[in-house]
């Protein structure tokens, strides 16, 4: 479903801050002052001036704002909130600093098992999530904001239909939720084998976005993998990665053009936004990625299936 998903305990034992925390200790919410500890520990590392931040618990997405704030990428993350808005896509407000947090790999998923303890874009953040993104911080050693910046460089959208905007909308709305191995509902239900937790796999995504949005659209959709939605068009209607438009299903994995879709060959999906950008649920949950400049997705395109006219 995904690429690759690092345990979120693993990462920690790598790269943990100085003293280590119970499990019971990891899993609480981060405090005002660790919060105020950390930043300050972080903008020593980086030579400048710690951000101001509540005395107090902090959401995720608050959490990360104050991280993009940091590292100096405050510019790149306004410019991305700016252009989705020129698009037609009303972005939500946090739309921006979530997708340059995510892309410089500040958050990360619990292993499957774990993912009733996954957390919500507005739950508070979690002493092991805060330790995480303070470690993966510091290895950039100070040039965070540089490699986002050129990233986020060719973020530009083009002009989209209204069918484009609909899809696109809903989409982007979801970035933030996190990766749940089976998961295609906002909240835990009863899906795919039973849902611990709201959230989405890469086709869970997909699912959610085009069939339970009700789009009518979603109808042409009919399985509920990645190979499935691949394999479910005549190899002559695959499209390109040069010919991918908004909306599109991309496909990934060792499957060539030609070749027939199974469960080995296509092992991820996304939605592109345009042939360089797509929205996809996976390692950071649901965000924005490259296509062409990213080494892996370049070099896994299967191909894309168009849904809307």
């Amino acid at each position: 479903m995904s690429p690759r998903r690092v345990p979120l305990l693993t990462l920690l034992c790598a790269l943990a801050l100085a003293g280590s925390a119970t499990s019971a200790r990891a899993a609480a919410p981060l405090t005002g002052t660790r919060l105020h500890e950390e930043l300050g520990r972080l903008a020593l590392s980086l030579g400048v001036e710690p951000v101001s931040a509540p005395f107090s618990k902090v959401s995720v997405t608050s959490f990360d704002a104050l991280m993009v704030r940091q590292l100096g990428a405050s510019d790149v993350a306004a410019s991305v909130q700016h252009e989705a808005w020129r698009a037609g896509l009303t972005p939500p407000p946090t739309f921006g600093t979530e997708a340059v947090a995510r892309l410089l790999g500040l958050r990360d998923n619990l292993p499957y098992r774990d993912d009733a303890r996954e957390l919500y874009p507005t739950d508070a953040i979690t002493l092991a999530e805060a330790k995480h993104s303070f470690a993966v911080a510091s290895r950039w050693q100070g040039g965070a904001a540089e490699w986002v910046r050129g990233q986020f460089s060719t973020f530009a959208l083009p002009r989209y239909s209204t069918a484009q905007r609909r899809v696109l909308a809903l989409a982007i709305s979801k970035v933030g939720m996190p990766y749940v191995w089976g998961g295609e509902t906002d909240t835990r239900g009863a899906a795919y084998g039973g849902q611990v937790h709201g959230g989405y796999d890469c086709s869970g995504f997909a699912w959610r976005v085009f069939k339970l949005s009700g789009f009518s659209w979603g109808t042409a959709i009919h399985g509920r993998t990645a190979a499935q939605q691949a394999g479910e068009i005549q190899r002559s209607a695959r499209i390109r990665l040069d010919d991918v438009r908004g909306g599109d299903l991309v496909f990934f994995g060792p499957g060539r053009f030609w070749m027939k879709a199974t469960e080995q060959r296509i092992v991820h999906e996304g939605l592109a936004l345009s042939p360089d950008w797509m929205v996809h649920s996976s390692d950071q949950g649901v965000y924005v990625s490259p296509l062409r400049l990213d080494p892996w997705r370049a070099k896994r395109f299967s191909w894309a299936r168009r849904v809307l006219p």
